[in-house]
């Protein structure tokens, strides 16, 4: 038995997740993302019109033109979960593999999202969904599992793949809440189940391993309570209220919906990727907005709802897009006036989202909070926890699946290693049994023996 862990992307940035599987002849790929630094994408961007081979030399994309080189036969493209850093290069890689496209609900509404807007190229892969928690054949020797997990996006899966050597788990992204109001916790018996049964190698995210003084990652039902008390008095008072948050963070936009369902006020979700987000999850009966709420995507709806809101913005709540302070969406757009609303001073302005750490994201953030202030809002900034696992949460990981190997992702070389230094905590080596890879490395294990 040979396996191979090839990795194309999300293992020099964090983005652009993709990374293949090879057991003897078969090959299984996940995620295909998009990294959103590399020409400065927010969650309103379009790359539609742009060609994959622009994408690649600008670094959007994964190079996947490694695989040209790999000896097997692609079997599956399964998808951990709807972010665009997993699933933003879809509609421009996907095509070059006679594969279905496997992944939750969720998840596959939101990659028929991508394939529908492309201008590019047309793809014509078998689309299959699995549910959390069940399993699928991909091949004599190879089945799918999907494991519940928690994140910042429903419906978000540990992908496994059974293979005779043992079990071979892609844990991009997650945590550990066990207090969701969207999602049930993740499946802790089956975890320790397949720690039991024998993992060969476990392919992590180590989005917060330079924060690692994070020791757990709370509930999300910390910003529950954080914003039911910051939006408690704007909510009575006669000045504006805007929220900014995540679209794709449903557990969160369900939390700030049922605040505002309590006041008078109307709640206008506004931006086209609220609209995507927002209304693909009512579709699958996961978000429940309240009566007084409605979701305004194109440009001439949401001016129409902010000028409403502009004329009398004690009857509104607005929801918008544009936490990171991207210049082109909607509350940065608003700080600048180039919209019909107007901020005024005593306005409130909840950002219910951390800054992305990057130079880029760090500037448009202190520049959009800046205009605000000048503008004469009131700003409650960070109500958010974060959608990743802390230093212990990875710790408890590890001990319950107890992998053979360990193989870091989701991150720059500092990150990786940062992971590394974590597992030899817990009786790993780096260079042994930890395995650091840049893009367009592999690791191969050859005739594995349970241990």
């Amino acid at each position: 038995m040979t396996v191979e862990i090839i990795a194309i992307g999300g293992y020099e940035e964090v983005g652009k997740n993709m990374t293949a599987v090879k057991v003897n002849d078969d090959v299984i790929i996940f995620d295909m993302g998009i990294h959103l630094d590399r020409i400065n994408i927010h969650e309103d961007t379009d790359i539609d019109r742009m060609h994959s081979l622009d994408l690649i030399e600008r670094g959007v994309i994964p190079d996947d033109t490694l695989m040209k080189d790999v000896d097997g036969k692609v079997k599956a493209i399964v998808f951990s979960h709807g972010h665009l850093d997993h699933i933003g290069a879809v509609a421009k890689l996907a095509h070059r593999y006679d594969a279905p496209l496997i992944g939750t609900p969720y998840t596959i509404a939101l990659i028929k999202k991508q394939i529908k807007g492309e201008r590019k190229f047309k793809v014509k892969n078998q689309i299959r969904t699995l549910n959390p928690g069940s399993k699928l054949k991909l091949s004599k020797g190879i089945t799918l599992e999907f494991v519940p997990s928690t994140h910042s996006i429903p419906q978000a899966v540990f992908p496994v793949l059974h293979t005779p050597d043992g079990v071979i788990i892609y844990a991009l992204d997650f945590k550990f809440d066990n207090h969701q109001k969207v999602s049930p916790p993740p499946n802790y018996k089956r975890l320790k189940e397949l720690g039991q049964e024998g993992v060969l190698a476990l392919i992590v995210e180590t989005t917060n391993a330079l924060n690692f003084d994070q020791v757990k990652i709370y509930s999300e039902r910390v910003p529950r309570i954080i914003l039911e008390d910051l939006m408690e008095e704007p909510l009575r008072d006669d000045k504006g209220l805007i929220v900014t948050t995540f679209s794709s963070h449903i557990e969160r936009i369900q939390t700030i919906a049922d605040i505002a369902k309590k006041s008078d006020r109307e709640i206008l979700f506004l931006g086209r990727s609220m609209e995507r987000f927002l209304g693909i999850a009512e579709n699958l009966g996961i978000l429940k907005l309240p009566k007084n709420s409605s979701i305004h995507g194109s440009p001439k709806a949401v001016n129409r709802a902010l000028a409403a809101a502009d004329d009398d913005r004690s009857k509104y709540v607005l929801v918008t897009t544009g936490h990171q302070g991207e210049p082109d969406a909607l509350l940065p757009r608003i700080a600048s006036g180039k919209t019909p609303f107007n901020v005024k001073k005593g306005d409130n302005v909840i950002i219910s989202a951390t800054i992305i750490p990057n130079p880029t994201n760090t500037a448009n953030r202190h520049i959009m909070e800046a205009k605000l202030k000048a503008s004469g809002a009131r700003i409650y900034a960070n109500a958010h926890v974060s959608g990743h696992a802390g230093r212990e949460d990875h710790r408890e990981f590890l001990r319950m699946l107890k992998p053979v190997h360990i193989i870091p992702a989701h991150g720059d070389l500092s990150m990786l290693t940062a992971y590394g230094q974590l597992a030899e905590e817990e009786g790993y080596r780096i260079g042994s049994n930890v395995h650091i890879l840049r893009n367009a490395q592999a690791q191969v294990f050859n005739d594995y023996v349970n241990e």
